[in-house]
């Protein structure tokens, strides 16, 4: 009787040691394929700002942009002088 009691635990600790171990990879395959996405959602991200930057560039390429009010601050004022 003690030898059944003994070999029932056995059993179903080995059992546990093996679920835990299929619900880690199980997680761990997770977190991957959410890791994956995210870095996909980043790329997607990236190449939609850069065409809309191509687009931008190409569509003003040659055109003169005129500042109205709002000048831009880091710009340095050259004064020409006579020889």
């Amino acid at each position: 009787m003690v030898l059944i009691a003994s070999i029932q635990g056995t059993f179903k600790m080995i059992l546990m040691i093996i679920g835990g171990a299929v619900l880690l990879r199980f997680l761990g395959q997770l977190l991957i394929v959410k890791r994956n996405l995210a870095e996909q959602k980043r790329h997607e991200d990236f190449q939609k700002e850069l065409e809309r930057n191509r687009s931008f560039y190409k569509k003003n390429t040659g055109k003169i942009n005129i500042l109205g009010k709002n000048k831009p601050t880091n710009f340095q004022d050259v004064d020409y002088e006579e020889v």
